[in-house]
């Protein structure tokens, strides 16, 4: 049973720096890229919550870059969500709220903006969802049992769905977002830290990568594989990924913001 979580009312400005940089959403398709952090700058997951009943802070699981394009944006713009769930805007990017200021059961961990760059969505570790903007509201998990923390989300092409992904792999679909697979019931080497999507012309040719702390890629649905950092010795753990906008390649990155291309 899924309980829906609403989000709060926006602000007027972002008014929290408290918090540690967990994810960053670009407005325009020129910012497409990831990037990572935790406090501590490793590769850790999160316990529970930011709508349910969970009353800890934890150090925030880092997050990827999810892209997005607003032609009435002509400069690079983008947002980042730190894990208080203040968001600050740079480039131009409109501001429609945050989190900052208000007390979060658990830390926000991820961020998805909207296709048309008018909007964003922000999501904590227990899956709790907060809108803004033209964000629609589909559901979450917050209030849900889960077995391993929320790490990341991202949104469908259209804008009109999302997905969660937990640390085990597990996937959460709300809106018009297809369940393609996940790796909830396989044992992992390393903990699942994000997530990404590989647009197709629509939400059924979709599909999405999970990637891992050891950099090893989990693909669903319509995707293409060009390799990845599963069994290579990494000098730090990868934290996140982002796809191509013409779904040729992706990246992963590392704590120490190494670069892997494929």
């Amino acid at each position: 049973m899924r309980i829906r979580a609403n989000s709060r009312p926006a602000r007027g400005t972002p008014i929290s720096r408290l918090g540690t940089l967990v994810a960053v959403a670009a407005a325009t398709v020129l910012g497409l890229s990831v990037v990572a952090a935790s406090a501590a700058g490793a590769a850790t997951t999160t316990a529970a919550g930011a709508t349910s009943t969970a009353t800890n802070r934890a150090t925030p699981a880092p997050a990827t870059l999810t892209a997005s394009s607003n032609p009435a944006l002509t400069v690079p713009a983008y947002w980042t969500v730190a894990s208080d769930g203040g968001v600050f805007s740079f480039g131009g990017a409109p501001f429609f709220g945050s989190e900052g200021g208000s007390h979060l059961n658990a830390p926000v961990v991820g961020m998805a903006a909207t296709s048309d760059g008018g909007g964003y969505w922000l999501v904590a570790s227990d899956g709790g969802i907060f809108t803004f903007g033209d964000a629609g509201f589909f559901g979450s998990e917050g209030g849900t049992p889960l077995n391993q923390p929320i790490v990341g989300m991202a949104a469908t092409p259209d804008g009109g769905g999302y997905w969660l992904v937990a640390s085990d792999g597990g996937i959460f679909t709300f809106g018009d977002a297809r369940f393609f697979g996940s790796t909830g019931a396989l044992h992992l080497n390393q903990p699942v830290v994000g997530m990404t999507v590989t647009p197709g012309s629509g939400n059924t040719d979709t599909g999405y990568m999970l990637v891992a702390a050891d950099g090893g890629i989990f693909g669903f649905g319509a995707i293409n594989y060009f390799g990845s950092e599963g069994g290579a010795h990494l000098n730090k753990p990868v934290v996140g990924i982002a796809s191509t906008p013409g779904e040729a390649g992706y990246w992963e990155v590392a704590t120490d913001g190494g670069i892997f291309t494929f």
